[in-house]
């Protein structure tokens, strides 16, 4: 549903919140930026013409092209973070590192894990695209196909890391893996200074998690955007709490929680976070355009992100301000490239 328009650029303090369970903190953001310095790319940020395709003016709205960062998506960011803060402590054991994942994370895992000489066992649905489970096995990880959902794969992780003695990561719901993603947001910044509002597609939620508590501590508004068919933010806001839901989206290879993490629940009590709803029509339609008008290749979560902008469903996505600054981060590009004209 369309939001009323925010302030724009908002005053210092930030604005106010609600009362936070369990949640990230900006420290946390700022340690993971010192601690991945130098071993991820700095995300480069373009401006975007929507013109007959979005309902906003042109050039107040950016794209955060973070679907060219290492592993082809965002999740390096917290892999790097995870693997570099238990190399410091000396928590890495023998077994190396496991995890569950749609594809993307188990990726960034496998190459962090690689960087750092680790043994990694990734955890897939038997549904994850092959173009995934390919560059998985080229970055030296065993790769394990389990169920037709990340929830099933993600039980299979969590017994073999008790019976192996693996460090368990997690796709999303872990300090170390939302506050490497939030990472992006003072690069962004420092490219857009006149910026008020972010935008990023939810699966899980870990990216939601980083950039709404560091987008909070610069006051600015986070805008969560979900395939109507894989909702697990946007249920958990209407039951209050994180709860089951079904999946049912093109975007599900890489936005297919069943529940949402408690990390992103905790962010989106904010009042400067909006949750909103995409149609798979949307999201598809906001890929082609990515494609045949700029030449960026992303997966379907990806472009779910730009949806939020684009969808003319009543009820769905996010309208801005006429003088906001919005910038669209377009978080992966894990996908078939023969996909893309359609």
């Amino acid at each position: 549903m369309a939001y009323d328009a925010p302030r724009v650029r908002p005053p210092t303090p930030a604005p106010r919140s609600r009362a936070v369970p369990h949640a990230l903190t900006h420290d946390d953001v700022q340690a993971a930026a010192e601690r991945i310095a130098g071993q991820v790319r700095p995300v480069a940020v373009a401006p975007l013409d929507l013109g007959a395709s979005g309902t906003t003016s042109p050039g107040r709205v950016h794209a955060a092209l973070e679907f060219a960062q290492f592993t082809g998506s965002f999740k390096a960011r917290g892999a790097a973070n995870f693997i570099a803060a238990h190399r410091e402590a000396g928590t890495l054991p023998e077994a190396g590192v496991t995890i569950a994942s749609g594809g993307n994370a188990g990726l960034a895992c496998a190459w962090a894990a690689r960087a750092h000489g680790v043994r990694a066992t990734v955890f897939l649905p038997a549904t994850a695209p092959a173009v995934k489970v390919e560059r998985l096995r080229r970055y030296g990880a065993e790769v394990r196909l389990t169920g037709s959902e990340y929830a099933e794969a993600l039980a299979a992780c969590e017994t073999y890391a008790a019976e192996s003695g693996a460090l368990a990561s997690h796709a999303y719901d872990h300090p170390f893996i939302a506050a490497g993603a939030g990472t992006l947001v003072d690069e962004i910044r420092a490219q857009l200074p006149s910026l008020d509002t972010l935008v990023v597609a939810t699966g899980g939620g870990g990216l939601f998690a980083g950039v709404a508590t560091a987008a909070h501590h610069h006051g600015l508004r986070t805008v969560s955007a979900e395939p109507e068919g894989s909702r697990a933010l946007h249920a958990a806001l209407a039951a209050g709490g994180p709860v089951d839901v079904p999946v049912d989206s093109v975007a599900a290879d890489s936005l297919g929680a069943r529940r949402a993490g408690q990390l992103a629940y905790a962010a989106a009590q904010y009042d400067s976070t909006r949750s909103v709803l995409v149609t798979d029509d949307a999201l598809t339609a906001a890929r082609h355009t990515l494609w045949t008008e700029h030449r960026f290749a992303v997966e379907h979560g990806a472009a779910t992100a730009l949806a939020a902008l684009t969808d003319p469903s009543p009820g769905h996505g996010y309208t801005p301000a006429p003088d906001e600054t919005v910038c669209v981060v377009l978080c992966g590009a894990n996908t078939d490239p023969a996909t893309l004209s359609h």
